[in-house]
């Protein structure tokens, strides 16, 4: 007996469960027999079809109905199921949802309590359906692009309501307040949508019991509405990503004694942060990046806080030291301020620190050696005036390390064999400071590195050939992410990540980083031909080796970077010739050998027809499009000649600097002279002596070679005539 027949004699079945079988297909047409069924569960299959034309429209008995993460095909309008008068839930996430309409005069003659519709889809207007309901109290409607108006009155009509997201829909306008207060309402999300002008003033007086509100990510203006400090049950408020503007309202610090999540980044909030009478002891996540806050009150110190976020604001002066304080504190982000002095030794208290970023600064100082904390995974140091060597500040590094940023800096010193503890390590970024030395072996041990960038230093020596990154830190560390998209056991660093190519500066952000794998050892002394094992590096997107002395060839290897997008090798001693089979290399969209010792014709096929002359000048030998010097029919390289005109803007010798250094000198030289005869009479005397010979001697050499030249010359001249 097949399963479908089986199915389908169990015409008095009440309850049936078929989820996470992996069935397929459309539902058998007999399950429109099972007229007493009451509570169906499809969930976690691959079933298709459209409900409209299925046999669910005939169970009419059905109370409780969940589809989700199924490929069925659900009409917005509901039509199909208005005659099932007893159905209550329904539950149709993950599946496919499109737009529909019904003629007005129908009515539906279900009540629905839950209704969760999660799908993909572009639905259009609110379906007619909603109007008529009015037992609603949990309802999930996000990502399927509905358009109008905020629907206030779905709440005036849901006076039981207790849940209402609407997540990145499309609704646009005004939000109005209910007409009357929503006491049962508990969690209310419209983020991710269009819609603009100010939140009512009177908002929090109209739900008493809410306890999640997120209204990010809109067009919202004006202040923060007062009155929802009035909402003592407020557990989370999200109002990032809007136009808000003035001040955090006292009674928001005051009054919400249950808050332990306030987002308000990237808005125009100014002011100081909290009052003094704040009373958020229980606050756990305070995110206020990207706004305009100028001060930050030390009544922050009485919070439970764990993460705490104030980059991209208007702060000032040293950085607070009772912040160690916080011991729960496992998050620290203050970057991209105009915060100095130095890193304060109690931030070694922090046993729980976890993150730190203080990029962007004028912090000065050495880096205190804190980072021995087992919890520690992220260090963000780059962009300020840091001093002092790197093995002075990780004598005790934590191995959990996975981000290390220390660039542009005024560090000093070896890159110290101890970086071979960070077992972790998969971003890796000391660019742009005064290194030397040469790169230890020893970092060939950091097997999970995705990122490199040692630019910009006084390196020198041989690269290690041993040197690698893995594809990316998805294959390296496993994707930290759950299914809502948020990271198990810490957020993304939200600052750039640059690579230098083609000058250009070339920024990776949040996600991103974690699928990039790159190696940078740009602008340093390295010595010796490029290691044939970096051909073996796969994976690698970005590798910028240029402004060193290597020489040799181009490695044959670099053929296998199937997956490289940048390749830089620009100023150094190269020679040979550019390697036939590197045009085989089709993600490759930025290549440049300029000013090198290369030689032979340029390829033109694939990707390697789209570089411009830039990537190859400064090498004489080469020739072919797009150089102006073509190869003749031997193949042989013709002798070059230099055109007037032509000036190679990464010549040997800058003229301008050659003669603006020549004028300085001269100044200088005469200045010192002068003020030596200004304070020594003898030397005074002995110059205008010597000056006055010096001058007479010049005029009789004058008078007598060349006066009495002409005439000596004529009368030889008419001696001989």
């Amino acid at each position: 007996m097949s399963f479908s027949a089986g199915l389908c004699r169990l015409s008095h079945v009440q309850t049936l469960d078929l989820s996470f079988n992996n069935l397929v297909g459309n539902l058998p047409s007999c399950m429109a027999n099972l007229t007493s069924l009451q509570w169906l569960e499809l969930s976690g299959n691959q079933f298709t079809g459209n409900i409209t034309e299925s046999p669910i429209a005939s169970l009419t008995s059905i109370q409780e109905l969940y589809l989700t993460d199924n490929d069925f095909q659900i009409p917005s309008s509901f039509g199909p199921l208005y005659n099932h008068s007893k159905l209550n839930t329904f539950v149709g996430d993950d599946n496919e949802i499109y737009g529909d309409v019904v003629p007005r005069s129908w009515v539906p003659k279900f009540q629905l309590n839950t209704l969760y519709l999660s799908c993909h889809g572009n639905v259009g207007a609110i379906p007619d359906f909603l109007f008529h309901q009015h037992d609603l109290q949990f309802v999930e409607i996000p990502h399927i692009h509905f358009k109008g108006e905020f629907p206030y009155w779905l709440l005036d009509n849901n006076t039981g309501m207790t849940t209402l997201t609407l997540v990145n829909n499309s609704l646009s306008g005004h939000v109005f307040s209910p007409s009357h207060s929503l006491i049962s309402l508990e969690e209310l999300d419209i983020s991710n949508n269009l819609l603009n002008g100010e939140i009512p003033m009177n908002f929090g007086t109209f739900f008493p019991n809410l306890m999640k509100l997120n209204m990010s990510s809109n067009q919202f203006q004006g202040n923060i509405p007062p009155s929802l400090g009035d909402i003592s049950s407020l557990s989370s408020l999200d109002l990032s990503n809007n136009q808000l503007i003035g001040t955090i309202p006292k009674q928001l610090g005051k009054g919400c004694k249950n808050l332990e999540e306030l987002i308000l980044t990237n808005n125009k909030l100014h002011g100081q942060i909290f009052p003094v009478d704040f009373n958020l002891t229980v606050l756990r996540n305070l995110q206020l990046g990207g706004n305009s806050f100028t001060s930050l009150s030390d009544s922050l110190s009485r919070s439970d806080l764990g993460t705490l976020d104030i980059s991209n604001n208007r702060l000032s002066g040293s950085i607070p030291k009772w912040m160690a304080k916080i011991s729960s504190l496992q998050e620290i982000r203050m970057s991209n301020n105009n915060l100095e002095g130095s890193i304060p030794v109690e931030f070694c208290q922090l046993d729980e620190l976890g993150a730190l970023d203080l990029s962007g600064n004028n912090i000065s100082g050495t880096i205190p050696p804190c980072f021995d904390n087992e919890h520690i995974y992220e260090v963000r140091l780059s962009n300020n005036k840091l001093q002092g060597t790197l093995r002075d500040a990780f004598y005790n590094i934590n191995s959990n390390m996975e981000i290390l940023d220390l660039s542009n800096n005024h560090l000093t010193g070896c890159i110290p064999h101890s970086i071979s503890r960070l077992s972790k390590l998969a971003f890796l970024f000391l660019n742009d400071n005064n290194l030397e030395g040469e790169v230890p072996t020893q970092m060939c041990k950091l097997d999970k590195l995705c990122l490199i960038n040692l630019s910009h230093n006084n390196l020198s020596g041989r690269i290690p050939s041993c040197l690698r990154t893995t594809s990316s830190f998805e294959e390296s560390h496993g994707m930290p992410y759950d299914e809502t998209g948020l990271n198990w056991n810490h957020s993304l660093p939200n600052e750039d990540i640059q690579f230098i190519t083609k000058r250009t500066s070339y920024n990776f952000h949040g996600k991103v980083l974690y699928y990039m794998s790159g190696i940078d050892l740009s602008g340093n002394k390295f010595v010796g031909e490029i290691p044939l094992e970096f051909g073996n590096l796969s994976s690698v997107l970005v590798l910028n080796l240029s402004r060193n002395c290597l020489t040799g060839k181009i490695p044959p290897t670099f053929a296998d970077l199937k997956q490289i997008e940048s390749l830089d090798l620009s100023h150094n001693f190269l020679s040979g010739e550019i390697p036939p089979r590197l045009v085989d290399l089709y993600s490759l969209s930025v290549f440049i050998v300029a000013n090198n010792n290369l030689s032979g014709a340029i390829p033109r096929t694939a990707q390697f027809a789209t570089f411009e002359e830039s990537s190859y000048k400064g090498n004489p030998l080469l020739c072919g499009e797009p150089l102006l010097r073509s190869c003749d029919n031997t193949g042989e390289i013709p002798s070059t000649t230099i055109h007037d005109g032509e000036e190679d803007d990464d010549s040997f010798m800058d003229m301008d600097s050659f003669i603006a250094s020549c004028v300085a000198s001269f100044v200088v030289v005469i200045a010192s002279l002068a003020i030596v005869l200004l304070i020594n009479p003898y030397w005074r005397r002995w110059w205008f002596y010597h000056t006055e010979e010096w001058m007479t001697s010049c005029y009789y050499f004058v008078v007598d070679n060349l006066f009495w030249f002409p005439l000596k010359y004529f009368n030889v001249a008419t001696i001989f005539h």
